[in-house]
């Protein structure tokens, strides 16, 4: 199982993460689907080759097809959308959120799955990127869709796992001189 082999790779020093890694996915209480699209684009989203080769297979293997191009999805139009409107909220000039955004986000109106499976995966995205708007955006369609914060915090905690774990393992390989 590659989730059991990321989890070895971690370094004595961060056998929080080791064990927060193992906890976040395998004890998980969110669905199948929204577990697996969380990983995969928070995968994607830590930028770390180790961890996303690691988890890519295990996402794939239970996700539909329509999920994991979904989850694909999220992580690549979040990756702009959270430079956008981070880049739009932390300029002092308001006049910028006035402007007319003409960036294509046609994903966002129609995923390929569920809306609030793609909104879960945006805001675990924007988590890891860092962008307010975004994670206060798709939360606020979350809740309004009846997710609860307990699940909305789930996918939280995936994101900030597998960031930091990504870190590590990428820190680490640098540092190995790999």
């Amino acid at each position: 199982m590659a989730l059991d082999e990321l989890k070895s790779a971690i370094p004595d020093f961060a056998k929080d993460l080791k064990l927060n890694l193992g906890s976040v996915i395998g004890n998980s209480e969110l669905p199948q689907q929204q577990l697996w699209g969380t990983v995969l684009a928070c995968a994607i989203a830590s930028r770390s080759p180790k961890v996303l080769r690691e988890l890519e297979p295990e996402a794939k293997a239970n996700l539909s097809a329509e999920a994991y191009t979904a989850a694909k999805s999220a992580a690549a139009i979040m990756a702009m959308n959270n430079v956008f409107y981070r880049t739009r909220h932390l300029l002092s000039d308001p006049e910028y959120g006035n402007l007319r955004a003409g960036l294509r986000m046609n994903v966002i109106g129609k995923p390929g799955v569920e809306k609030v499976d793609f909104e879960l995966w945006s805001l675990a995205v924007s988590a890891i990127n860092g962008c307010g708007q975004c994670l206060d955006s798709h939360e606020q369609v979350l809740r309004k869709a009846g997710v609860d914060r307990e699940t909305i915090q789930e996918a939280v905690k995936i994101a900030s796992v597998i960031q930091a774990v990504g870190v590590t393992l990428d820190s680490e390989a640098v540092l190995a001189g790999q």
